[in-house]
This record gives C-alpha cells, sequence and structure tokens, in this order.
C-alpha cells in the first residue's frame, strides 16, 4: 500500500511498511525512510507506484480550470478525495483524486485551505476583489516589462517623468516604476543615475547634485515666505571713524569691517565693528524662524542660498557709503601692539569702503610690505592693522594660517541652467596673506574676547572649542587648543550663520543689562547648537562636492591628460593648482611630499570619480604641511 502525504508544503509519496495509529513507518520513492504522521498523509491507494503518481497527476491537473471548479464545487467545506468523485463522476483513481488535489492547491484565489486536504471555495465578492487583483498585477507586470524595455532602449516612460525625483533620490520600490528602472539597471549594468541620464531624465549632473541637495534640505524651495522686514534701530550713538571692510568680491553678506584711529602718545584705538542683524530680528520672530531654519548660509561656485532674504541682508550688511547698525569691539593698542584695554558698543557706524582682495593684494602683499608699500587708499590702515595681526598671532603662538594650504576661487560664466555651456576659471590664492592674516587674527581677537565677556557675565552662549584635537561645540566656555585662545564664541558672521545671531542676541543683552533670551541649560540653546553644528557640515561637504564637479568640468575643459600632485598620505594625492584630493591607487609606496605626475584616465560628473594613472615620480619633492578643515573653519 502507498500513500500520498504533505511535508513542509510540499506533496510526496512513499510505500507503507508499518502503519500505526498515530504514525506510520515509511520508505519514498528515493529509497529513504521515514516516521511520519497519520494527519499527514492525505491519500492511501494502491497503485501506481510512488515514483509514478505524481508525475502522472501533474499533466491532468494542469488540464481543470480553476473557474470551472469553482462552479462545480458546493458552498460547503469538502475533501478533495469526496469532490474528485463527484467531478469525474466516478470513483476517482489515485491519479485523478491526485491531480484534483494539485489543482485545487494550485487555485488558493478559487479556494481557501481549511486543512489538509480539505478546502472550500471563496466567497463571490471575495473571489471577484482577487481576481481584479490578480489582473491588476498582471497589467502591473505587463507595463514593467514595457518600461523595462523602453529603458534599455535610451527611452524615458512617460510614467517616469513626474516621479524622477523620487526615483533618482527617495526610491520607493511599492511603486512598479521603482521596480521597472531596478530590473533595467540589472539588465543593462548601469545605475539609475546613469541609465536615467541615457534615457534624458537628468537635465545635467550638476542639476543632478544640486536638486538632491535641494530634496533633502530644502523640501519646500529656497524662496522665502513673504514677511515684513526689520529697519535698522533709530537712537543709536554714531561712531567717529572711517570703517572698511575686507572681502572677496563675491561677497554680499558683509559681516565686519575695522577702523583705525591714532591716539597720540598712547598708541592706536582699533575697531573691529560686526554687522547687528541681531538690533531688528527679534527672537522668535518669523526672520529668526527663517533662520533656525536654514542655519547657515550654503556656498557654491556659481551660485548661493542665503540664511536670510536679500532685502533683509541690505538692510543690515556692512556696505560702503553707509550708516550701518554694528556691535564694535574697541582695542586700545599700544606702540608696541600690545592690546591694553577692550570695549564693545553698540551704536552706527560709518561704513566708507568695502575693499576687495582683487584689488588690494596687488599693492599690499608679503613682496609690496618688504620693499615699500605703494600710495592707495587705507595704506597706513592696512599696515598697522597687519602688525597689530603679527603681534597677536606670536601671543596666541599658533598661525592663523599655515604655508601649503590655498584658497580657490571659481568663476562660472555662463547660465547655470545649462551648465554643460558653462566656462569655469579657477584661481589660485595662497592662504596666510596679509590681508588673510589681518583679518583673521582680527576675527580671533573678537570672538575670543566677546567669548570671555559672556563667560564673565554668566550669559549663555555657543562655543567653538578644541582639546585633545577634537574640535566641538559646546555651551561652555572652554579653550580652543588650535586657536591658542581661552575660549571662543562665533560671533561675527551674524548674517550667514545662525549660531552668530544667536550669540549676537545674547550679547545684546549683556551690553544693555537686559535678561538675555537663552537662559542657562535652555533647550532651545542646545538644540539651535547641535541642528547648526549638523546642518553646518553637510552644507560644507555638499559645497566640497559641487567644489569637485567644477574641477572635473575644468578638467575636460581644459583638455587636460596628465597632471602633477603632492602625495599627501598613503595612495592620496593633491592634484596641482585644483582643490582636489585624489586616491592613486596605481602609485607605488611614497614619502609625504613627493611629486608624482598623473595621468587623467576617466571623469563621471555623476557620481564626481575621476580616475588617475600613476605615471611617473617628478625629482622635486617638497614639504606639505597640513592645516585641518576644523581649524580652517573655525577663524571663518
Amino acid at each position: 500500500m502507498h500513500l500520498i502525504f504533505e511535508e513542509d508544503g510540499a506533496f510526496k509519496t512513499a510505500t507503507i511498511l508499518a502503519d500505526k495509529d498515530t504514525s506510520l513507518q515509511v520508505e519514498t520513492a528515493s529509497g529513504k525512510r521515514a516516521k511520519i504522521k497519520s494527519s499527514n498523509v492525505l491519500l492511501r491507494y494502491a497503485s501506481p507506484a510512488p515514483g509514478e503518481l505524481l508525475a502522472s497527476a501533474e499533466p491532468l491537473a494542469a488540464e481543470i480550470e480553476a473557474e470551472f471548479l469553482w462552479e462545480c464545487a458546493g458552498d460547503g467545506e469538502f475533501s478533495f478525495a469526496d469532490f474528485a468523485d463527484d467531478y469525474f463522476g466516478h470513483k476517482a483513481t489515485a491519479v485523478e483524486a491526485t491531480a484534483l488535489l494539485l489543482a485545487l492547491h494550485a487555485a488558493p484565489v478559487y479556494f481557501h485551505r481549511k486543512g489538509r486536504g480539505r478546502f472550500r471555495k471563496a466567497p463571490p465578492d471575495i473571489l471577484a476583489a482577487a481576481l481584479a487583483g490578480l489582473e491588476k498585477k498582471r497589467q502591473q507586470a505587463l507595463a514593467i516589462e514595457r518600461m523595462v524595455g523602453e529603458l534599455k532602449a535610451f527611452r524615458l516612460p512617460p510614467e517616469f517623468t513626474p516621479l524622477l525625483g523620487q526615483l533618482l533620490y527617495k526610491p520607493d520600490r511599492n511603486r512598479f516604476e521603482t521596480r521597472a528602472l531596478e530590473a533595467a539597471c540589472a539588465e543593462t549594468g548601469l545605475s539609475a543615475p546613469h541609465l536615467l541620464e541615457k534615457c534624458g531624465g537628468i537635465r545635467s549632473a550638476h542639476d543632478y547634485h544640486f536638486q538632491r541637495f535641494l530634496l533633502e534640505h530644502f523640501p519646500r524651495g529656497t524662496g522665502f515666505p513673504p514677511t515684513e522686514l526689520p529697519s535698522p534701530p533709530g537712537g543709536l550713538p554714531r561712531a567717529d571713524v572711517r570703517a572698511f571692510s575686507i572681502d572677496d568680491a563675491a561677497t554680499t553678506e558683509i559681516d565686519d569691517a575695522f577702523s583705525l584711529q591714532e591716539l597720540p602718545g598712547l598708541g592706536w584705538r582699533v575697531g573691529i565693528h560686526i554687522a547687528a542683524p541681531g538690533l531688528g530680528i527679534a527672537p522668535g520672530s518669523p526672520l529668526d524662524a527663517m533662520a533656525r531654519e536654514r542655519l547657515s548660509t550654503v556656498y557654491m561656485p556659481g551660485n548661493k542660498i542665503t540664511m536670510l532674504p536679500e532685502a533683509a541682508v541690505e538692510n543690515f550688511t556692512l556696505s560702503a557709503g553707509k550708516d550701518c547698525p554694528a556691535l564694535s569691539l574697541y582695542l586700545t593698542v599700544t606702540p608696541e601692539f600690545e592690546i591694553s584695554a577692550h570695549e564693545s558698543r553698540i551704536e552706527i557706524v560709518p561704513v566708507v569702503a568695502n575693499l576687495r582682495h582683487h584689488d588690494i593684494e596687488p599693492l599690499f602683499n608679503e613682496h609690496t610690505l618688504a620693499a615699500g608699500l605703494p600710495d592707495f587708499g587705507f595704506r597706513d590702515e592696512l599696515k598697522t592693522l597687519w602688525q597689530l595681526a603679527n603681534a597677536c598671532e606670536g601671543r596666541r603662538g599658533k598661525p592663523s594660517a599655515m604655508h601649503g594650504n590655498n584658497d580657490y576661487n571659481f568663476a562660472i560664466a555662463g547660465d547655470l541652467a545649462d551648465p554643460e555651456q558653462c566656462r569655469v576659471d579657477i584661481s589660485e590664492r595662497k592662504r596666510g596673506s596679509p590681508l588673510d592674516k589681518l583679518v583673521a587674527e582680527l576675527m580671533i581677537v573678537a570672538n575670543s574676547t566677546w567669548g570671555g565677556l559672556l563667560a564673565e557675565k554668566g550669559i549663555p552662549a555657543i562655543y567653538r572649542a578644541q582639546t585633545g584635537g577634537k574640535v566641538r561645540m559646546t555651551t561652555s566656555p572652554q579653550p580652543h587648543e588650535g586657536l591658542g585662545v581661552a575660549q571662543y564664541a562665533w560671533s561675527s558672521s551674524p548674517l550667514r550663520r545662525y549660531v552668530d545671531l544667536l550669540n549676537q542676541w545674547q550679547l545684546i543683552a549683556c551690553l544693555k543689562g537686559e535678561t538675555p533670551h537663552f537662559k542657562a541649560k535652555s533647550d532651545a540653546l542646545f538644540a539651535a547648537m547641535r541642528d547648526f553644528d549638523l546642518t553646518y557640515s553637510a552644507y560644507a561637504e555638499f559645497q566640497r562636492g559641487m567644489e569637485r564637479y567644477w574641477c572635473l568640468r575644468w578638467l575636460r575643459q581644459e583638455g587636460v591628460q596628465s597632471i602633477d600632485a603632492t602625495v599627501r598620505r598613503e595612495n592620496l594625492s593633491k592634484l596641482d593648482h585644483l582643490p582636489l584630493i585624489q586616491r592613486v591607487p596605481s602609485a607605488p609606496e611614497l614619502r609625504t611630499g613627493q611629486r608624482i605626475r598623473l595621468s587623467i584616465e576617466a571623469v563621471d560628473y555623476l557620481t564626481l570619480e575621476l580616475g588617475c594613472r600613476y605615471v611617473e615620480t617628478l625629482d622635486v619633492a617638497e614639504a606639505v604641511t597640513q592645516l585641518t578643515d576644523e581649524t580652517l573653519e573655525a577663524i571663518d
């Protein structure tokens, strides 16, 4: 005697060796002996042999139509063996009963299992819904097949157009468009961005990177909602100074300016004047909410996304020819360039000039300082401030900039809507120039002095600290070892960094003798610090990515096939005249500072990957002194 039984969701046949009440000893068609429960047995039969039953039943089962079977079945629960007798019109053979079992089991939409070998036909309404679902899946499968075909032919399916952002940046695997894209990628061997680019779904690689950033950080767009703009406050004393700023040509958010007055027999009175949007933008106001959401201005070659609306910036930026509200730090400086006293004021400052790097640096640099400065506007003021900066740097015992680190300016000519037609020019300037040192040192003085004032008065603020080489943000006035100061509170860029604006509110309250808005251990203070730290890092990473994009564009634009580089560490090298650190796996083990030549093998604008091959080691090696990004941005 033989039997068919169910095990692990599959039907199996065997010959009975021993039959007990609750279990049986059997030998399967493969010759394996086993013990099975009696409850697992579906049918006992005499013939055919166990190895032939399923093979004979499967073709017969394929001929049974599930829809007709459903029509034949009664409304109650039934056994497949009994139903087989009714269906075939006679006592069903083992092959016929097994065929019907297989047919019922293969039609779960039509028949619901109620136990081993027992079924019940689906109610008409449930069956109709299930069949509609199956038809929908069938249509989706056909649509997916069609879309995969179109993608493989590098045509964009019409369904993709409104979903491109989601498909590129946040794919939803529940959507059949996503499944079609994944299937097409697997069959073509291309990534989703590369495939969609070939299909015309990506306007440009520049747009691909920019839109991904916007989707994550500016999902509602970069525009500002309508809001009432604050005007500079009235009634402030007007400073008797001639203030001037020093910035690059593209700067519109002019946060800082300087002034110098000679004190006969005493030295000088140096003014560090910081734009004061905190006098017009109130904590909790709509403009505060906008700045709190953005937390910083976003910079990138050829474009920027400001923290504050342009009109608000215009009301408080230190533009030449305007009387501007400012927080001023006045330093009394001796002829030996010692700072003997300092005083902070809230006032109106007349700004008489906005000096630009490209105009001043040819006249004021290391060579002209050594040879004797030519005659130009603010020559004497710049020289005196530079001498003060040197003295401040010496007292700190830490350089504000190191040799071997350069700044790079990107000039993009053309419409960014069509970046492929834009021309990019990248200019390199050595960091640590006299102008750089002048500005950096005076900013260090302002941020450390005001940080000390807030700490002395017990007013909460947000500080940058560095201990044990790790830079972090904190609400405690801890030392910044990299700068050599007892505390450092960002306060010098309130038009473009939210932390500076927040600290400015605290400073204004301190100078006015009012209760500060942010209390000690304030949840809002901690939240602003945490969010700023994360967001500022993300913005900086995006800026580096866009700079890398334009560097790759420049390499192709200029037809560069080989380029020299300097080894930094391991197989990382710094490409000459570009802010590009490149991994070169093919390079041999070389010492830091060694000069090498590389061949440009491949450029991928979507992944921002640059393929370089080591060509040769050059004779000249030069020492490379590195300054961490954390220290550089700390003095910004």
